[in-house]
């Protein structure tokens, strides 16, 4: 199948507004703010940090606050709404590109930059996968890379089973599918092109779940809501999760996520309110959908550089392969 690739039918889909939510989140749901016609402050960009952003938009409604509208359309989609001046906050799962600060400065739109979560970004199979509880980053290579010609599990290594293996992963408008082919492949969007591809992680929850030979990568939240469909794969002997990101062992598949807001928006008292509350809130919703938290001082630094107004990028357009969360940290600091 040559880049079977899903379309989204709209930027707005099933919200996960809790931590059963995200359990859920497969079989849909929606939720006012999403729904809301007319919302105040809009929002779109990574499918990755959705799940974040959905919860604090309806806990920040429910707490007083306006409508917020959540859309989905991928790192990259996002930022070309936000640069193009038709969104107040852009969802991120890697740091705003070259290119992307270029298309932003040529429309006059600023911004400020502004972490919210850390993700261990996670490759996972099918539970009737019994072979491949743990594959290195140059087996990983082996499997994406432009021009791979691996079909089969025993192509990858000898001792694996006879067993076609069946590819899903993010589409190019993700961060994901940026940050996991620069980490593994050792450049942006550069994979090969034979796997099915969606912006949207259910569908590839689905994919993987519904195949024997399946295996496919997205952020860790997606897993946890759907464990009982899917295993997740150590990468080089290391597995996934809050405590291999947090000692910095997950390496180099744990990544910083963001928002990103407009400079003119966040002078609106709604989008202000709005983003103080994620900022005073997010960490322990990012806890709660499966993500993990940032300490304490990131976000107070990250409330003062939003109340400051302090605009541009900490990382000069580049991604953040392997960054570390006491590395991000002191860049945040120090800035």
């Amino acid at each position: 199948m040559v880049f079977d690739k899903v379309k989204l039918v709209s930027n707005r889909f099933t919200a996960i507004v809790s931590a059963a939510a995200v359990t859920a989140a497969v079989v849909g749901l929606s939720v006012s703010a999403v729904n809301s016609q007319g919302a105040a402050v809009k929002v779109d960009g990574s499918s990755t940090v959705f799940p974040i952003t959905e919860k604090v938009a309806e806990a920040s409604r429910k707490a007083g606050g306006a409508n917020v509208t959540v859309g989905v359309s991928g790192t990259g989609g996002g930022f070309k709404k936000f640069c193009a001046g038709d969104t107040d906050i852009s969802n991120a799962s890697r740091p705003i590109l070259a290119k992307e600060i270029a298309a932003c400065k040529a429309k006059g739109v600023k911004y400020i930059e502004l972490p919210i979560a850390f993700d261990a970004l996670t490759v996972v199979v099918n539970p009737s996968n019994t072979w491949a509880s743990n594959l290195t980053t140059a087996e990983l290579k082996k499997i994406w890379e432009p021009g791979s010609a691996v079909k089969n599990w025993k192509e990858v290594r000898a001792s694996f089973p006879n067993q076609p293996l069946k590819l899903f992963g993010p589409g190019a408008d993700s961060g994901t599918f940026d940050y996991f082919t620069e980490a593994i492949n050792g450049k942006a969007k550069a994979s090969r092109k034979d796997f099915t591809a969606s912006e949207n992680d259910n569908v590839l929850v689905q994919g993987v779940s519904r195949d024997k030979g399946g295996l496919g990568y997205f952020g860790y939240a997606y897993f946890k809501a759907n464990q009982q469909r899917l295993r997740a794969v150590k990468i080089g002997g290391v597995m996934p999760g809050e405590k291999s990101v947090e000692n910095g062992t997950y390496t180099p598949l744990s990544r910083p996520l963001f928002i990103y807001v407009k400079a003119d928006s966040a002078k609106k008292p709604e989008v202000k309110k709005f983003v103080e509350y994620y900022l005073k809130n997010g960490g322990k919703i990012a806890d709660s959908v499966g993500y993990i938290g940032l300490p304490p001082r990131a976000y107070t630094a990250a409330a003062a550089r939003f109340k400051a107004g302090k605009t541009g990028s900490i990382f000069g357009g580049k991604e953040a392969i392997g960054l570390k969360i006491d590395e991000l940290l002191s860049r945040e600091l120090q800035d």
